[in-house]
């Protein structure tokens, strides 16, 4: 079910990416993330009643805050990374440091898979980065005016959201006793009071524009329920495995570019397909 659960998560981030960055096309991407994180909250407090369990524990409420932080914080430094910098750097680094910092942290805590799950671990997080590439080469022109590799422009941001989507796995996955809903709804109102903080501060509209509040409200409902995927799929199954999983999401993405809007998968995006199915089917295996 673990498994599951995280491949489950991982569909329905990527099918949110992809709303959430269509419509990004039409609208500013701070109010995209301001209204599809509000939706998601209205969500969980709809939810709430009928999940209502013992009540909230403090380490829930604790944890899922500063999830909620880190997350949102991540949300902030990906779209610094991609309106300066190479998708083909920004979004495979995030991607990576996404999965391998819930990875290292469970081996920290001696939370070892088989050997068959670690070598699906392995292709998972080399599949991630490839399909996450935009397989384009920077020009010599390029190469002249960013420098170094390690000094291209969104580089910082793309460590630094990676960091912030890894710390939001895994401090939602501390919370293990209890109601799901309470970590969540935690980690959904921190989140939502950090955007409108930086949307007061950038004069960011929050109309929506004609047409796009649609596709805003599909990216906070998906974004929410992959939230809860992943936290039912951590207690279900280990930290690194559940992690690994989930941040298979630019698979969905790009699968979504390629059915909706007719784009054509790289080559090196083609491999990392094939590796991350290898990977899912290993991890199930084992």
């Amino acid at each position: 079910m673990g498994i599951f659960l995280g491949l489950l998560a991982a569909v329905t981030y990527g099918t949110s990416d992809f709303a959430g960055g269509l419509v990004s096309r039409r609208a500013n991407p701070i109010t995209v993330v301001v209204l599809s994180q509000s939706t998601g909250l209205l969500l969980l407090l709809a939810v709430l009643p009928l999940v209502w369990g013992d009540g909230p524990l403090d380490t829930q409420v604790g944890w899922g805050a500063v999830a909620g932080l880190a997350g949102a914080t991540g949300v902030v430094l990906l779209y610094r990374g991609l309106s300066i910098g190479r998708m083909s750097v920004v979004a495979p680094i995030t991607a990576l440091l996404a999965a391998t910092v819930p990875v290292l942290v469970g081996f920290v805590r001696g939370q070892l898979p088989s050997p068959t799950v670690t070598v699906g671990v392995i292709l998972a997080l080399i599949a991630i980065g490839l399909v996450s590439s935009d397989a384009t080469h920077p020009t010599q022109e390029e190469l002249r005016v960013e420098g170094s590799w390690w000094r291209r422009p969104g580089l910082l941001e793309a460590v630094g959201a990676g960091m912030g989507f890894g710390l939001f796995f895994v401090l939602l996955a501390q919370s293990d006793q209890g109601a799901a809903i309470w970590t969540l709804l935690a980690s959904k109102a921190m989140s939502v009071t950090l955007m409108l903080t930086i949307a007061g501060m950038r004069g960011a509209p929050l109309r929506p524009p004609p047409g796009t509040w649609r596709l805003m409200v599909l990216a906070g409902l998906l974004d929410t329920s992959a939230n809860g995927a992943f936290l039912l799929s951590s207690r279900e199954a280990l930290l690194s495995v559940a992690a690994v999983l989930t941040s298979l999401y630019p698979a969905t993405t790009i699968l979504c570019a390629r059915i909706f809007l007719k784009e054509r998968l790289a080559r090196v995006q083609q491999i990392g397909l094939v590796l991350a199915a290898a990977g899912v089917v290993l991890i199930t295996l084992g």
